[in-house]
């Protein structure tokens, strides 16, 4: 899976949050701040709007980071592990 997305997005941290928590390795995919100029972006996952999560068949997921989450919730188990990643995030959130 690649992610398009920016570390300065806080709808793209929440996506990274998310995977990270289910345990799903994932290329994170640095994107220009000027929309003009997310090209590749826009031919892979056909919006230039992050995060957009472009699936190993070539299928793009995009929409919010509530429309992605609810994506990956529905095709991806939550792993035992997933609550200590939530643990870790809130402590160094802090």
């Amino acid at each position: 899976m690649e992610l398009y997305q920016a570390e300065w997005c806080p709808y793209s941290s929440r996506v990274r949050q998310r995977l990270t928590e289910l345990g799903i390795s994932f290329v994170a995919r640095q994107v220009p701040a000027d929309r003009a100029d997310r090209e590749e972006m826009r031919g892979k996952t056909g919006t230039d709007e992050i995060p957009a999560l472009l699936l190993g068949d070539g299928t793009a997921v995009t929409g919010d980071a509530d429309e992605i989450i609810a994506y990956l919730d529905e095709h991806f188990r939550e792993p035992a592990e997933a609550e200590a990643h939530r643990e870790q995030a809130r402590a160094h959130a802090s």
